[in-house]
Formats: structure tokens, sequence, C-alpha cells
């Protein structure tokens, strides 16, 4: 039987946002649950749903006080219960986050560490003498602000943390650490769970020596804002030693029928690396798709390379998440019109050869909320602004219907605002309306999965024209061709030997006489009716 997540489609939930039903501002899992039916019908494979686990909600769940209980903001176990035999009722499989680098400072565990070097927990959190004059014990920094290191004063000694100062990093060097991470893993296997989202998954352990990191090389954009990118961290995340652990959290995954594993990483070659052979994750993402680059050679060089370097590996491809700006703002100088470069975008994603991440609203084409500085949540922006906004922008409601007040998802104010630019794309207008971005969704979807060369198919890039993406998905010999212009910029291209695969799906391109004409942001997929098939741009 071939794995679901083998070229399978994931929808990403983020709770609060999603849909509110006891009126208080904050999404919930009844919510989510009452709006699967919706997931089902777009045609995609599973939920992943972001944290839901008893928090502070310091960084809006990442930082857990209570590892196998629910948030009560979110619900209770029962509603989570609810939530996944619904979810399997409708063939959809349920993924949630995993937060195992670090836990909040308000975890039981931490609280018991924190008093003293003698305790049981005294060695689970990373803990360091300060140097001879006082500093913190080396120059590594928080990816959130300063350094990664805060003072304990019952302890006398510093925490280490990656992320907030509420956030501190378990010591993984430690086994009992792993095996209590692991039967917390165990908990949710068993209440039917389909998969992980492992959050931060490079930064489990950290070099044991505590050695400085060096300055990075090469130059990088984000400097300028976070001078956590002026380091090559090459001691204090992505040690050796996380291979084997995850190895270890790959065999208790194994133990139930059907199960994946999905790590946030930093880069393509760490994708690599971990996903490598049957015994590690099954998928890995980076952010190379996630940026601000959109060109036909970059997106061409990126999977190029994973392969390249991973020919039997299975990346996990998105385009927006919870973390970045979405994809239609972030792009926004290369639409020619925002619903066909909604399309576009859709189309390309859903070609490509791996595992795909959808997030919430992608499929209404929506696009990043402007928010004041006054109605900030995001840690992360309240620190940068305005050189980075954070994170809310893109974590705003969802938006159900835009004849409702707070657009269907809730009844009162909700924990960030509605904007009048997301209402306009509301899902409920959309879904009766053939040519809008919700229904292409669904006709790409479907097309995806009822087409193995998508789906399966192995992947060979064909060069055009710089500003054309092209390649040809193969499957048992049956192939497709993808063809996407990403350019505002019309343009013909002779094309001898190929038909018009899905007339449904075609946005922008005509095909007449063996030409092709190309509209800006225009896409069309093909297939060879002849062994011999030509491109020529035509000027």
């Amino acid at each position: 039987m071939e794995e679901w997540w083998r070229g399978g489609v994931i929808y990403q939930i983020y709770p609060r946002s999603f849909q509110d039903t006891n009126s208080d501002g904050i999404g919930d899992l009844k919510g989510i649950t009452k709006r699967l039916e919706y997931i089902a019908e777009l045609g995609v494979d599973a939920v992943w749903i972001s944290p839901i686990f008893s928090s502070p909600m310091k960084d809006m769940g990442y930082d857990v006080s209570d590892y196998k209980n629910i948030d009560p903001i979110f619900g209770t176990l029962e509603d989570f219960d609810e939530l996944v035999d619904r979810a399997h009722s409708l063939d959809l499989k349920v993924m949630i986050d995993q937060v195992l680098s670090h836990s909040s400072d308000q975890h039981p565990f931490f609280l018991e560490s924190r008093e003293g070097k003698n305790n049981p927990k005294s060695d689970w959190y990373v803990w360091s003498d300060p140097l001879s004059n006082g500093s913190a014990p080396n120059n590594w920094l928080s990816i959130f602000e300063g350094v990664a290191w805060e003072w304990e004063a019952r302890r006398k000694q510093y925490y280490l943390h990656n992320f907030l100062v509420c956030q501190p990093d378990f010591n993984f060097h430690n086994k009992e650490v792993q095996d209590w991470l692991l039967s917390t893993v165990r908990f949710w296997l068993d209440r039917g769970v389909d998969g992980f989202r492992l959050d931060t998954v490079n930064y489990y352990f950290h070099d044991k020596k505590l050695r400085d990191n060096p300055a990075r090389l090469q130059s990088v954009e984000s400097v300028l804002v976070n001078p956590y990118y002026m380091q090559d961290h090459i001691h204090s995340i992505s040690q050796p030693e996380n291979i084997t652990f995850i190895e270890n959290l790959r065999a208790l995954v194994d133990q139930y029928a059907d199960c994946a594993l999905i790590g946030e990483i930093s880069n393509i070659d760490l994708m690599a690396e971990y996903t490598k052979g049957n015994k590690r994750l099954q998928l890995a993402y980076s952010f190379e798709l996630l940026g601000t680059e959109f060109s036909s050679k970059h997106i061409k060089d990126v999977i190029e390379y994973f392969f390249e370097i991973s020919p039997n590996g299975n990346p996990c491809w998105s385009f927006s998440n919870h973390d970045v700006i979405r994809h239609l703002s972030r792009w926004s100088e290369e639409q020619d019109s925002l619903t066909d470069f909604a399309k576009l975008t859709a189309a390309i994603l859903l070609s490509l050869e791996g595992t795909i991440c959808l997030f919430q609203g992608e499929e209404l084409g929506q696009t990043e909320s402007d928010l004041d500085f006054e109605e900030l949540t995001d840690p992360l922006g309240k620190r940068f602004w305005p050189e980075n906004k954070g994170r809310d922008g893109c974590r705003t409601p969802m938006v159900w219907n835009s004849e409702k007040e707070y657009a269907g998802f809730s009844d009162v104010k909700p924990w960030l605002p509605v904007k009048d630019s997301q209402l306009k794309r509301a899902s409920y207008q959309q879904l009766s309306d053939p040519e809008s971005v919700l229904s292409f969704y669904k006709l790409m979807l479907n097309f995806r999965k009822n087409n193995k060369e998508l789906r399966n198919g192995k992947t060979t890039f064909i060069d055009i024209h710089e500003q054309i993406l092209a390649f040809s998905r193969k499957f048992d010999e049956k192939i497709i061709l993808c063809v996407f212009n990403l350019a505002k910029d019309s343009i013909k291209i002779k094309a001898e030997g190929v038909e018009c695969a899905n007339s449904q799906i075609t946005c922008g391109v005509k095909l007449s006489n063996n030409l092709l004409k190309f509209e800006p942001n225009g896409f069309i997929f093909l297939r060879a009716n002849s062994g011999n098939t030509i491109f020529k741009v035509v000027n």
C-alpha cells in the first residue's frame, strides 16, 4: 500500500485563527471539527494543526507547559478525540505540531530544575556557569533577541534559550529527557494521530563544549534586522547527535500504522541528511521557497539540487506558512493580476515532486494583513518593528463569509483583526464562482490526485526561456509537461508534438497551430502526442 504522505497534500491549520465556536475571539478544536468537511472537499490528504497543548501563549503555543493536555482556550482532550474521529471519517489524516527542543519556563520540570543543582530535574535543561567576568558562557544568540543565555539567580547559572527567554532548551544529552519526550509522542500516537510536524528539528542538541559560533562568511539580507544571522550556528544547532534521536523517534512512530514525520529544517542540505534512507524523517521542509525570490531559475535550482544530493529523498514544498509573509504579498511585484497569480502559484506548487503543504487561506488567494503596531501579538514583530513586522500578518482569522460580522470566524472581536482586504476573499463568496481562486484550487488538487505523473512522477526540467518555468513529470512512461510564465510579459512559444492535458486548469494560454501564446502569469499542462516534442521562443 502506498503511503498517504508520498506525493500527498497537507493543509495547515492555525487553530487560533480558524473557527471560534465559544465566543471568546479565539479559534478552537470544535471549530476545526466544524470545518473539516470544507477541508475534505478541497481534496487534500491531511491536516497539520499548529500547537494546541497547554501553554502560557507567550509564543502562541510554541512554549509548552503540559505536553499531554489541550490548552483550555482550544478545548479538551475529548474535543481532540472528536476531531480525530471526524477527520478519519472524512478520510483525512491528522498531524500535530510537536515542540520538542524547548518548553515553557512555566513547565513543572523547568520550575524544579531552576531551583538548584541537585534535584531530579536539575540536568533536564541546558545550564552553564558564567565566565569569570560574569558574562554568558559563549557568544550564542537567540533568534528573538539578544544572547541565548538567561541568568537564573536561584542556581547562580545561565540557561540556554534559542528562542524567547521564556522558552528554555531541553538538555538532549540527558537520556532521561529523550525518553520522556518520546513518551509524549507515544501519548498522541495512542490517541490516533497520523503524524507530527517537528518544530525546529535541528535544534535538539547543542555542542557540549559550548564553543563559540564563528561569524557567517556570506552576506545575509536579514543581518540588518536581526544579528542572529551574522553567526554561523555550527555549535548551537544541527549537531550530529540529532540524527540518532531522530532515528529513535522514527522507530517509535513506525510501531504505528502509516504515520509520518515532517521536520522543519533550515536548509536543503539538512533536508537531504535528515530524510536519508528509511530510518529518519519521512519528510522535511526548508525555507528555500518561502523567501522573496520568485524566478524560474530559483525554483529549478532548489528542486534540482535537492534531488541531486538526495535522489530518493522526500521533500515537502510550500510557498506560505504561519512563519512567513503570505506569498501573494511576498511576490507582489511579479503579479499582473492577483487572482491570476494566485492560480499560477497554486499550479506550480501542486505540480512539484514531493509532498505539498498549503497554509489556511492560501486556497482563497489570501494576502498578508497590514497591521498596526498596537494590533501585534507576536514578540518577533514587537521586537524588530518596523523593519520586521513579525508573523501576525499571516495569522489573522480565516474569512468564511463577508456578509457576517468578523467574517464568520467569531461573533465577537477576534484576537487579531479582520481587514477589508482579507474580507473580500471570503470562502463562501468564492464557492459559487467557477473562476474563483478557491474553485481553481479544487480543480488543481483533483488533477494532482488523479494523475500519478503529478503525484509520484519524476521531474525533468526543460530550458525554454528565463521567464518560463517548464518541467516534465513522468510516471510509468506517462508524461505531463508543466509550463508556466512567471513574468508580467506575454510570450509566444512554438510547441510541436503536444496537446492540452486539461483545459479546465489552463489559464492565460492559447494553443493553436503549434503555437503557445502566454499572457502574463499564464500556464498550461500538456501531453506529448508524438515522440518529438519541441519548444522554441518566437519573436
